[in-house]
């Protein structure tokens, strides 16, 4: 529920004048999750904005320092519950760089089909819940016909829905089951078959666009001076992406020249470029999942995971890994003193940055612009907080 204060002052004319200060959330239903903000408004233009964060703290990167590193996987698929998969490949990643491991061939191309189902799965919530926000209730029944579908194998794979614990310090848990490739390709090709339904509900939507063009314009500016990252913003012209420009898992060969994959751009930094971008990178996921689904069906098998000692320890020192989740730069910062738990493991979310540049992005917007701003920002509360 929102609240307001006014603050009365005396302008020209001795005119009395008021500023009214709104406190959007910390339940509201559109900032997907327990988020604030603090909105002053001109009339009904915003004048100020204050994202205040930190209702779903819970320490998690204190809580890292506590758990060795078979347990902390755990932890690391929690704070964006919407890339769950994509985060454990990135702790995963950090911790094996600094053990110096080679993981096995077929692990390496499983973690980069699982992450880009991860992604088409996390962009199709957003797709769906977006319209929601502007009141458009159908599109997330399209969205969720589809994430079903994935999640159907995601689930058989993993035995999770949305905490796919699937990742190990050195491959995967086990082998892939008999049969799935054949499944997902399947599910791939049943998504890819009905996304234009969807779209059609999205951008053929002219109501959807009056509402989002032009609207919560983006600055490249902005963008680098806050460390926005991933489709946002790419949507407003930065050609910038880990798995093209830092390659890790598969990707390499992925984004070589003629492969299936490609950066989405946009230049408008709109909402509307924004969801454009989203709906884009979906198609792109689906053909890179494709790409992996035909490796691996080509592949011998053998082994999916390392055999580790009893107690894993880390040699001392300190390294940084970032992957490209679905919502933008995730980093993992760990430093060992050679124990078995980190001394140190520091998260850079995306989501925080991503929200942070709504005191730039908001002012000078009209309140009732606000909730479509708010929606295309596409973040994860527990993102933010940690």
């Amino acid at each position: 529920m929102a609240t307001r204060e006014l603050t009365v002052g005396v302008g020209a004319g001795e005119l009395a004048t008021a500023d009214m200060v709104l406190n959007i959330g910390p339940q509201h239903p559109a900032t997907h999750g327990v988020l604030r903000l603090r909105v002053t408004l001109d009339g009904e233009r915003i004048s100020r904005a204050e994202p205040i964060v930190g209702y779903m703290h819970r320490g998690a990167e204190k809580l890292f320092e506590v758990r060795d590193y078979r347990q902390i996987m755990v932890l690391a698929n929690r704070h964006d519950w919407l890339s769950a998969f994509s985060s454990e490949v990135g702790l995963a990643l950090t911790v094996e760089r600094m053990l110096g491991m080679e993981v096995p061939v077929r692990a390496t191309w499983t973690r980069t089909l699982l992450s880009e189902l991860n992604r088409v799965l996390n962009h199709l919530m957003f797709l769906g819940s977006y319209p929601l926000e502007l009141g458009a209730i159908t599109p997330i029944f399209y969205s969720f016909r589809e994430r079903e579908e994935l999640q159907t194998v995601m689930e058989e794979i993993s035995g999770g829905r949305m905490h796919y614990m699937f990742n190990r310090v050195g491959g995967l848990r086990e082998d892939i089951p008999a049969g799935w490739l054949q499944r997902v390709q399947a599910a791939i090709d049943g998504v890819r078959a009905r996304m234009p339904e969807l779209e059609s509900l999205l951008v053929g939507n002219e109501i959807l666009q009056a509402r989002t063009r032009g609207v919560g314009v983006l600055t490249s500016e902005a963008v680098a001076s806050y460390g926005v990252s991933g489709p946002i913003a790419r949507a407003s012209g930065f050609d910038v992406d880990l798995r093209r420009d830092h390659p890790y898992l598969a990707y390499d060969e992925l984004f070589a020249p003629g492969g299936p994959g490609r950066v989405v751009t946009r230049q408008a930094g709109d909402c509307l470029a924004r969801l454009e971008v989203l709906l884009e990178q979906t198609h792109v996921s689906l053909d890179l999942a494709q790409a992996c689904v035909e490796r691996l069906l080509a592949m011998p098998g053998g082994p999916v995971n390392l055999k580790l000692p009893k107690v894993l320890k880390v040699p001392e020192g300190s390294d940084y890994v970032a992957t490209e989740n679905p919502l933008g730069f995730n980093g993992y910062y760990l430093v060992s003193r050679g124990d078995k738990t980190p001394w140190r493991l520091a998260l850079r979310s995306a989501s925080f940055n991503n929200v942070a540049v709504l005191a730039e992005l908001l002012p000078g917007n009209l309140l009732a612009d606000m909730v479509a701003i708010l929606g295309s920002m596409f973040f994860v509360v527990g993102d933010i907080d940690k």
